[in-house]
This record gives C-alpha cells, sequence and structure tokens, in this order.
C-alpha cells in the first residue's frame, strides 16, 4: 500500500493515524515502504511516522551516526514529537539506540528488529561492487530467508543507488561508523520496555547478537521468527505485527 510522503521543512516523512506516536527508523539500504505493513495495521490507533533518513546528503566524516542521530533530535523537536515508542530495523535500530540514550525523558518504548550496534556483517564495509546488478542482487537477496520476497524494484533501487560514487562513499562511511560505534558497555543505561524482534536464520545480524542485546538491555523481551533473515517486518509481516500488537497491548502508556 502506498502512503502519502510529507514534507516540512527539509524533511520527507509519512505521518498516518493518530494517538500515541509510533516512529520508524528505516536501514542503510531500505526506505519507508519497508514498513508498510506496520503502517497500514498500526495507524489505525497510533500515529505512525517515518522519517527519510539522509543518508546520502550528510557531510562524509567518521561520526556518521553521530550525525543521523542529531537529524533524528531535530525532526523530533520540529514535530513536537514526544512520548515515543522508537522502532528500527539494521541501521535505523542503531539510531533508535543511541537516540534513547541521548534522550531518556523522550522514548517510552523500544523495538529492535535485526539491529546493529554490537555486531553485523555488512555489504557496506567496503566499497559496494559498482556496475554488477548480478552482485547486487545477489547481495540484497542475501539479506533474505527467501529472496522471492526481494522485489526486482527493490534491487533496481539499491542497483541504482550504487552506481553513485558518491552514495556509495556515503554508504561505506555510514557502515564503518556504525562498526567504529559499538553500544555493548552502554546498554546497561537503557530502562524502557524493548522489544527485540529477530529472525532465527538473520544473516547480517545473527542470534547471537539478539541474545548479547537481550543480555545487555535489562528490561528487554527476546522473540524469534523462523525462516526469516534480517528484516521480519518485510518477510513476516503478520507474525511480526501479532508479536508487535502483544508488546504494545502490555506495555501499555499511562
Amino acid at each position: 500500500m502506498a502512503f502519502n510522503t510529507k514534507k516540512t521543512k527539509s524533511y520527507q516523512y509519512i505521518d498516518e493515524g493518530e494517538g500515541e506516536v509510533l516512529l520508524l527508523l528505516h536501514g542503510l539500504f531500505g526506505a519507508l515502504s519497508n514498513w508498510d505493513e506496520v503502517v497500514e495495521k498500526f495507524s489505525e490507533r497510533y500515529r505512525v511516522i517515518i522519517p527519510m533518513m539522509p543518508l546520502y546528503n550528510l557531510p562524509i566524516r567518521k561520526d556518521s551516526l553521530t550525525s543521523l542521530t542529531r537529524f533524528l533530535e531535530d525532526f523530533v523537536a520540529t514535530m513536537h514529537l514526544t512520548h515515543l515508542t522508537i522502532m528500527g530495523n539494521s541501521l535505523g535500530g542503531h539510531i533508535g539506540l543511541i537516540f534513547t540514550l541521548n534522550n531518556p525523558d523522550s522514548v517510552s518504548r523500544l523495538v529492535l528488529t535485526g539491529s546493529s550496534g554490537l555486531f553485523e556483517n555488512s555489504m557496506g564495509g567496503s566499497f559496494p561492487k559498482r556496475g554488477s546488478y548480478e552482485y547486487i542482487k545477489e547481495r540484497v537477496e542475501y539479506t533474505f530467508y527467501d529472496p522471492a520476497t526481494v522485489s526486482k524494484e527493490y534491487i533496481d533501487e539499491v542497483f541504482e543507488t550504487t552506481t553513485s560514487i558518491p552514495k556509495c562513499m556515503a554508504i561505506v562511511g555510514i557502515a564503518k561508523s556504525a562498526q567504529r560505534h559499538n553500544l555493548s558497555g552502554e546498554l546497561h543505561r537503557i530502562e524502557v520496555p524493548t522489544l527485540l524482534v529477530w529472525g532465527l536464520n538473520d544473516t547480517i545480524t545473527p542470534p547471537m547478537v539478539a541474545h548479547e542485546f537481550n543480555r545487555l538491555i535489562a528490561h528487554s523481551k527476546l522473540r524469534f521468527i523462523d525462516q526469516c533473515s534480517h528484516a521480519p517486518m518485510m518477510e513476516h509481516s503478520k507474525e511480526f505485527n501479532a508479536i508487535l500488537e502483544e508488546f504494545l497491548n502490555e506495555t501499555t502508556l499511562v
């Protein structure tokens, strides 16, 4: 289902529904559409917002994650958002974690799925192979348990991104920044209820990463989805949404 993209100042975002705010964050090769099923289901009861992260518009620097977190902080302030339930996939989870650590009073719940922040295998750790559609197709499909989940349009979008040298350099810079920004020594400071939804067959952030997040975040609950890799909200949207709904109901805000 296609949702209208809105603009406020320099921000592009999806904003659907009313009520408590679910703030969804996409990953390095992600897009707003990654969360379509979540938006469709939960916008009936919640205000679901997805900002388009400026992955290719930031100055190339060693602390790219810091810049992305500042972008998110500015977006939240501009939109006057409070009592957030932050939900992040892959790099989006990493940024959500840093935001929560920096702004604990703004976050009421945290949902992580395939999050970086401890360990990840990544296509972005070195310069992505440009000009080879089959290589990009193979690497994108590697992040899904069932390659048929991946649409040709999504592969085309990633391929187009990797044909741009500046965008490739941005990808590498962000990926290296994520690898340097290990949060293992800081996660004990997270006190909000946290849901971890992980693909049992995740090849990017393997199940051991989920167990480590579960160990380090005190009030966390870990759920695995079988025959699922790095993007549970796309690969098994109904099961993901059922797990999420149960968590939201259990942690209803007063």
